[in-house]
């Protein structure tokens, strides 16, 4: 639908909850083209049309379109223009009334559409849209009700429009806030597992040709993962490549193109058993280039695995602050929420395991993680060698570094994390990592990790932002066929009874009568990364959440907080400089489904982006729109 840049209508809403957001709001958002004013001892609605700058032509309430001065329906959505003169011979706007004269060129028909609805609401909470009743084009098409601007009714989702106006087309209203408290899981959903390993989301992350891939592979090689027969053709198709020392890289970089290039572009998954977990692997991309898809695939971790190259020189590139990919994916794990890293110093057989190495990489690295929120208890160190096989599976046989290192190998410092916590309680979210084809889920299947609640198969989905109901058809966990699916797990699900054009990567799969909001404007508490260039009003930005990427722009920076106390220590500050926490507004051009931090923290969040850097991580603390 078109959209006009009309702006400049002002609100005055006497709700005592939204004192402290009325006037900086409506500041920004302000574009019906009426003023309603609501009386809280009469509740009475009083419509009076806005003294129009632009004589010409008048704009819609409903789209907002700019029509001629001489339409009296709009061109667009067919609402009926209510004018100062309809105003003086007698026309009202109030609550239980109807015209008592309408216009002599309007028919009976369009009458009846602009009429307010006289039904009694429930929910004293719940307000009439500005103009009464939807019209008659709404009522039929209800994407064009959907499409429209939300008023400050629905804006801070505090108050929920009344069923008509807030369904989509099979019926579902989406709109509506459903409290978490009034959800209960049923007797299928608690886990009944004895005997079964904890599954275990492992990021594999660190600076570009770290050793990344070939450490992954060379560990599913081991576990016996990879057949003989697969590596014998690994080998020999990068032999023939020039590439032999990528052969155990490739069982994890699997296109052409990745191999061609020799870097790893998307987020890989695996998957293997060790004593006490099913383990998916998400081996990340290490390039600067490629951070966005390592943010999509590795917001999943549960926990990490930190990749350090030792190298002479190749370590001090990945902590550089200039473009080192070391510094950037350890912040972006802890934002994440992963608390628990596994630092792997790799390739130590290339300064002959020497301990001194070691410790200087363990010195340095160390106050830098600690910097970034990481507790020394919840951090292991693993010296080894990918290639040569020291300290991955076993314990080490090279006397050089058995000499100073008694510590854990790989894999058993993997089973030394602590089991991550799992919430079926809360109702389901699934944040959709891709779209998927495969012969055994059908024609429309995606892939995510359950970030709460559970699912089976039979079970009724709401997908959203499209806001249609799936029935979930067969899931598949670990590759392998499953009837049930919890919070945690990370499972691809085949649906039916849904196009697949409805079906995009960055949706969430929810419980129907419990929708994931959409929202273009939320309020962010953000810290600041290492910054080139500060943050303005009006910087542009790329907003990333779970598996959603949104252009967007800083529309206020509403104060800075004292990083010791948490206190604001400035309020409306003109910009944002490196290391500063702080509360900002950003407008997205684009909806995302979204959560508020507190009420889930793996859709709440989020991270900006700008010229290929990361500026700033934080949580959404509000949603406004």
């Amino acid at each position: 639908m078109p959209r006009k840049g009309y702006r400049g209508v002002d609100y005055d809403i006497d709700y005592d909850d939204w004192e402290d957001y009325e006037d900086d709001y409506f500041e920004e958002n302000g574009s019906t083209g009426f003023s309603t004013k609501v009386s809280g001892s009469t509740k009475e609605k009083v419509v009076i049309k806005e003294a129009s700058s632009k004589p010409a032509i008048w704009s819609c309430s409903i789209c907002t379109f700019d029509n001629d001065e001489s339409m009296i329906v709009c061109e667009i959505c067919g609402v009926v223009r209510v004018t100062l003169g309809d105003l003086s011979n007698g026309m009202k706007v109030a609550d239980g009334s109807t015209f008592s004269k309408a216009p002599s060129s309007i028919s009976t028909e369009k009458e009846n559409f602009v009429k307010p609805s006289t039904k009694k609401l429930k929910n004293p909470s719940v307000s009439l849209p500005k103009d009464g009743q939807p019209s008659a084009d709404e009522r039929d098409y209800p994407s064009i009700k959907e499409e429209k601007p939300q008023d400050i009714t629905s804006g801070f989702n505090k108050v929920s429009m009344s069923s008509e106006a807030g369904c989509s087309n099979n019926g579902v209203n989406y709109k509506k806030v459903n409290l978490n408290s009034q959800y209960k899981p049923e007797t299928w959903m608690v886990p009944d597992r004895e005997g079964t390993p904890t599954q275990l989301n492992l990021a594999v992350v660190g600076h570009v040709d770290s050793g990344k891939s070939t450490l992954s592979g060379r560990l599913l090689n081991l576990l016996g993962k990879i057949s003989k027969k697969e590596m014998h053709k690994y080998e020999k198709e990068s032999k023939i490549m020039g590439k032999s020392s990528f052969a155990y890289a490739w069982a994890m970089d699997e296109s052409a193109e990745e191999r061609e290039r020799g870097v790893t572009m998307n987020v890989a998954v695996a998957y293997f058993d060790s004593k006490k977990y099913h383990v998916v692997l998400l081996d990340s991309p290490g390039h600067k280039d490629f951070v966005p898809n390592m943010i999509s695939g590795a917001t999943q971790a549960d926990a990490a695995i930190l990749v350090i190259d030792a190298s002479i020189g190749a370590f001090e590139a990945g902590i550089d602050p200039n473009g080192g990919q070391t510094r950037e994916h350890a912040q972006l794990i802890r934002s994440f929420g992963v608390d628990q890293v596994i630092v792997v110093i790799n390739k130590m057989d290339v300064v002959g395991y020497s301990k001194d190495r070691f410790d200087s990489i363990v010195l340095q690295l160390g106050t830098f993680l600690r910097s970034c929120g990481f507790k020394d208890t919840l951090l292991s160190w693993v010296p080894l060698s990918a290639m040569e096989n020291q300290n991955l599976v076993n314990a080490v046989s090279d006397v050089r570094l058995s000499s100073w290192y008694q510590g854990s190998f790989l894999l058993d410092a993997v089973d030394s994390l602590r089991p991550p916590i799992r919430d079926i309680s809360t109702p389901l979210l699934l944040p959709v990592c891709d779209v998927i084809k495969s012969h055994s889920l059908g024609p429309v299947a995606v892939s995510g990790k359950l970030e709460s609640g559970a699912l089976r198969c039979g079970s009724k989905v709401l997908v959203m932002p499209s806001g249609d109901i799936a029935i979930v058809r067969s899931l598949e966990r670990g590759s392998q066929p499953c009837t049930v699916a919890r919070a945690g797990d990370n499972v691809a699900v085949g649906l039916q009874g849904i196009d697949v054009s409805n079906v995009v990567a960055g949706g969430v799969l929810c419980h129907p009568s419990f929708p994931v909001a959409v929202s273009t404007h939320l309020e962010l508490k953000i810290l600041t990364l290492d910054l080139t260039m500060p943050i303005l009003i009006g910087s542009q930005v790329e907003f990333h959440i779970h598996h959603a990427k949104e252009a967007g722009r800083v529309v206020k920076i509403l104060s800075v907080f004292d990083q010791k106390t948490g206190k604001v220590s400035k309020k409306a500050p003109r910009c944002l400089t490196a290391k500063q926490s702080a509360l900002i507004e950003v407008d997205l051009h684009g909806p995302v489904c979204v959560k508020a931090f507190s009420d889930c923290r793996g859709l709440g969040r989020a991270f900006l982006r700008a010229s290929g850097k990361t500026i700033a991580v934080g949580i959404v603390s509000q949603i406004l729109e």
